[in-house]
């Protein structure tokens, strides 16, 4: 199969990785072209646009940084629906709000092609894998047609409803592992999500390095204001979401954002001991 992919940031890369080993034709483009070589040398087809990566794929999947990402690679200049998608498949794998995935979808429909979205659950190990969980909002032919490919990207994939139910979903989820990570800083305690991170975690801990980072800080934040925005526009609020958002804006200001996730409690901490407060 012929695929492209919009967003070489960690995550996308890590899925390129994944389809190349099971011997797809990727093609790539990201707006940093540095961060598409190592992807060129495992056998990658570099695309100078996204018109050009339209062009040289089937399928085009897209997991950009946020919403503004989005309609620069959609809507830009050689963009993604500048020239004949008619035909082709979009999954759409960013985390924004659901409007942003509708608004979308429906300008790729005006152009002849179909959208699905499937926001993932997961970071770089299980993308190399195949083993992320897809959150998928589409119809359902769309979806049916998708569902070879995703079932080669996810263990697990949930057909949430309509597009735009996915990005709700994926809010809905990450929502108390973000607030965890902060709460991390305030308890002793030890929660099925740290499992996977407590190597990690005890090394930040103890000012050691924390090995390859697989999720920053900036992307996280990201997401929580998200969140966050998304409240707003339907009415209500996230008073905690919102105090965790404050540290995570805090730890970026502080020069921490394009740092590993377990910099958040190890801050935390930091800051609590310095202050003279002692945890449970």
């Amino acid at each position: 199969m012929k695929i492209g992919i919009a967003g070489t940031g960690r995550m996308g890369a890590a899925i390129a990785q994944r389809l190349l080993s099971l011997r797809h034709e990727v093609a790539v483009w990201n707006r940093t072209v540095e961060k598409t070589r190592p992807l060129a040398d495992a056998g990658a087809t570099v695309a100078k646009t996204p018109a050009a990566l339209v062009a040289a794929s089937d399928t085009v999947i897209t997991i950009l940084t946020d919403a503004q990402a989005i309609d620069a690679a959609y809507h830009g200049r050689d963009g993604l629906l500048s020239g004949n998608p008619g035909g082709k498949l979009f999954i759409e794998m960013s985390t924004v709000r659901p409007e942003t995935e509708r608004d979308l979808a429906a300008k790729v429909r005006v152009k002849g092609a179909a959208m699905i979205e499937c926001p993932v659950g997961g970071t770089i190990g299980p993308a190399k894998d195949g083993k992320l969980f897809g959150f998928v909002g589409a119809e359902p032919a769309d979806f049916a047609r998708a569902k070879s490919l995703l079932e080669q990207m996810c263990r697990r994939i949930e057909h949430v409803g309509p597009v735009g139910a996915g990005a709700s979903m994926k809010l809905a989820i990450n929502l108390p592992l973000l607030v965890f990570w902060q709460a991390f800083g305030d308890t002793s305690g030890g929660p099925t999500a740290l499992r996977n991170r407590a190597a990690a975690l005890a090394a930040a801990i103890q000012g050691k390095d924390t090995g390859p980072i697989t999720v920053d800080i900036d992307a996280m934040r990201k997401d929580l204001r998200t969140m966050v925005e998304e409240a707003k526009a339907l009415g209500t609020e996230l008073p905690v979401t919102s105090s965790a958002l404050d540290c995570y804006d805090q730890a970026s200001e502080a020069g921490l954002g394009k740092g590993d996730i377990t910099g958040i409690p190890v801050r935390w901490m930091k800051l609590r001991e310095d202050s003279g407060v002692r945890g449970s």
